[in-house]
């Protein structure tokens, strides 16, 4: 455990030294952002983010499940990958959508959130 805890501080520190990590912390990345009303093309686009789930694997499983069925293993074989592939599509046209400013800012948050962690886990070990 201690060297976990010794292991967090140092990869802590080490990110620290990066150039988009130590702006993320040093200006308390937030997501103050997520206020403001955001227009209809960014609702249409996490609309669309939240529907290639749905394209998923619940769809791969569900053409599996009918693949068993109908005992017809190259429906799964072949439609499993093509679905599979048609949710990433529809999920890269959602962030286009979107737009990258969320994004960045969803991104310097979570990096600010998780560097933090690891401090705190660094501090623990000195206790």
């Amino acid at each position: 455990m201690k060297q976990l805890k010794q292991l967090s501080a140092k990869m802590a520190a080490s990110l620290l030294k990066k150039p988009f990590v130590a702006n993320a912390v040093a200006r308390k990345a937030d997501l103050e952002s997520f206020r403001e009303k955001p227009s209809l093309r960014i609702i249409f686009g996490l609309l669309t983010i939240g529907l290639s789930f749905l394209f998923g694997w619940p769809a791969v499983a569900g053409i599996g499940v009918v693949a068993v069925k109908i005992h017809q293993p190259w429906i799964v074989v072949i439609g499993g990958p093509l679905i599979y592939g048609f949710s990433h599509l529809v999920f890269i046209f959602g962030m286009y959508l979107c737009g990258a400013k969320y994004s960045m800012v969803f991104l310097r948050w979570l990096t600010r959130k998780g560097v933090e962690q690891l401090q705190d886990w660094g501090r623990l070990q000195e206790e």
